[in-house]
């Protein structure tokens, strides 16, 4: 989901470029990365991705250890801690994707500066956006997120 606003976030930035370049305002230079190749390769994503899922695992053992060591549960208890654990792992989980995007974010900036871009893309196998004439710069963002 997040990815999906991400795509949407810079689809309307090419827009945007778009028209500005319709209007006579000179060339838009555009720059589109593979977002699930960052995901893999970056060594700081997957740092956080990895710690992420460690906590997220943490919390799933410690539910099952909390019902497995409460034999006498109440099925009103048990679903209670049910709802607890997945309430942590939301909140986990929500916590590393804001991480993961703001690393994203200031690699794309830090991209787009140096390279001189108005707007990157985010192209996926099953959407791409990338239009023609975008410069590919996957490997520059994964650069800055060593």
């Amino acid at each position: 989901m997040k990815k999906h606003k991400i795509t949407m976030g810079f689809l309307a930035a090419a827009l945007a470029a778009t028209t500005l370049m319709a209007s006579g305002c000179g060339q838009v230079r555009l720059g589109y990365i593979d977002g699930d190749r960052i995901m893999k390769e970056a060594p700081q994503i997957k740092s956080i991705s990895d710690e992420g899922n460690q906590k997220l695992q943490e919390v799933v053992a410690e539910a099952h250890q909390s019902l497995q060591n409460g034999g006498n549960t109440s099925p009103e208890d048990a679903q209670k801690a049910q709802a607890d654990a997945q309430r942590k792992m939301a909140g986990i989980q929500q916590s590393y994707q804001l991480q993961i995007q703001q690393k994203m974010d200031a690699a794309s900036a830090a991209v787009v500066k140096e390279k001189k871009l108005d707007a990157i893309l985010d192209s996926h196998k099953e959407a791409p956006t990338a239009v023609t004439g975008c410069v590919d710069v996957t490997d520059a963002v994964i650069s800055k997120l060593q």
